[in-house]
């Protein structure tokens, strides 16, 4: 949709959004941090990663019929309120001295719900605002904004988890909410009028319908496939960076504080260069690239000597660069290939199709740690995506996803 005032209006969403990204991944780098040193458990850790995950995976299809027939403004500010509550919540849990790890597990969980309506409709939002040939460079800043988060949270939750109990950490979350709210109140965003009463016969005729948005698509079906592929085989061995960090490495929460930022510098490296430049490359090359090269990161993560920290951390900083790439452009091609009325729909399916195999891994983290060792679970990981990026190369399907409409008349 053409709006000579989107820049306008994203630069308010951004500021919300830059404000609950930066607290949230304070919050969380938090708590992991408290997790990896009270327990130093990758079963622990796992158990997290899974409470944070399934229920997005499980409910997001559904989700994301409703992203679609719902006012997607309302939907992100609803959203964050729940998430708000959800850390008030946790608070209250957390301040008792005797723990029950099992309430832990229930709120992030729950906060989980909360994101599979928040980061679909946020996405969704994109291309009723957004004109399509910028579309790729507001990925890009979107990765940027996230970067500056995932690079300054992990200092200000270390900060923070030094100095403060773990429940008034948390305070740090509902302030974000609270600035994303606000900023939601000051923009206008389109909404796209359901034409069909909500039933469930409907919505599931509607689920079915976002499945053969992407099923159609044979390029997009592949894409979906190796993403849903690269998730499951990275998600357990990336779960075990803080295990990795202070295991195999002999590091501490500054130096697991040091591994986040660099992701995140990687990362903002990445989203910058397609924020600021006009990226001409093809979204494909660059996804089948950012493929091979975050297999690699993960192989040399596991590969150094215990001894060559400085080489762990340019390893994991390339790999937040591959990472930002990789995401920057599989949401642009995702904006481009799908209509705007089926949006929600399809980034939910895509949040839950690539969460739920990845919770199976998460099952054998422990097990995986425990057996085989950290370090040889990312070998084993990173030398799995490589081989799925290979195969990616060579699929010809893929080649013409992700052109624009200027691109296609030119060629």
């Amino acid at each position: 949709m053409e709006n000579h005032k989107w820049l306008k209006t994203y630069l308010y969403i951004w500021t919300g959004q830059f404000v609950s990204m930066l607290t949230s991944y304070a919050v969380q780098f938090a708590i992991i941090i408290w997790l990896s040193l009270k327990y130093e458990s990758a079963q622990v850790l796992a158990y997290a990663g899974i409470a944070g995950m399934l229920p997005q995976a499980i409910i997001g299809p559904f989700a994301g019929v409703f992203i679609d027939r719902w006012n997607r403004k309302k939907v992100m500010i609803f959203s964050d309120a729940f998430i708000a509550i959800c850390a008030l919540a946790m608070i209250f849990i957390l301040r008792n001295e005797t723990v029950n790890l099992v309430w832990i597990y229930v709120m992030l969980a729950l906060r989980s719900i909360g994101n599979a309506f928040h980061a679909p409709a946020l996405q969704a939002v994109a291309p009723l605002i957004v004109p399509e040939d910028q579309l790729l460079r507001v990925s890009g800043i979107n990765q940027v904004l996230q970067s500056v988060s995932s690079i300054g949270g992990p200092a200000v939750g270390t900060l923070a988890i030094t100095y403060l109990s773990i429940s008034n950490v948390l305070y740090l979350d509902i302030i974000g909410a609270v600035v994303a709210i606000s900023s939601l109140l000051f923009v206008s965003i389109p909404h796209l009028e359901a034409t069909t009463k909500s039933s469930i016969n409907v919505v599931l005729r509607e689920l079915k319908d976002g499945c053969n948005a992407v099923l159609r698509n044979r390029g997009l079906s592949f894409l979906f496939l190796y993403a849903m592929l690269i998730t499951f085989f990275i998600m357990p061995a990336a779960i075990m960076f803080p295990l990795l960090t202070i295991g195999h490495y002999h590091g501490g929460k500054w130096e697991m504080s040091l591994i986040e930022i660099v992701w995140g510098i990687g990362m903002l490296v990445g989203g910058s260069v397609l924020g600021i430049f006009k990226v001409k490359a093809s979204k494909i090359l660059l996804i089948n690239s950012m493929h091979l090269t975050l297999g690699l990161t993960f192989v040399l993560c596991g590969a150094f000597p215990s001894g060559w920290f400085a080489g762990f951390v340019l390893a994991t900083t390339f790999g937040g660069l591959a990472l930002s790439i990789f995401s920057a452009c599989f949401t642009t091609v995702l904006q481009i290939e799908v209509s705007p009325n089926m949006l929600g729909r399809v980034f939910s399916l895509y949040f839950s199709v690539a969460v739920l195999p990845s919770v199976v891994g998460l099952l054998f983290t422990g097990l995986i740690a425990e057996k085989i060792g950290v370090n040889n679970a990312f070998l084993i990981c990173g030398g799995l995506v490589i081989a799925i990026g290979i195969i990616s190369f060579c699929t010809p399907s893929l080649k013409h996803l992700g052109k624009t409409k200027t691109q296609i008349k030119n060629n």
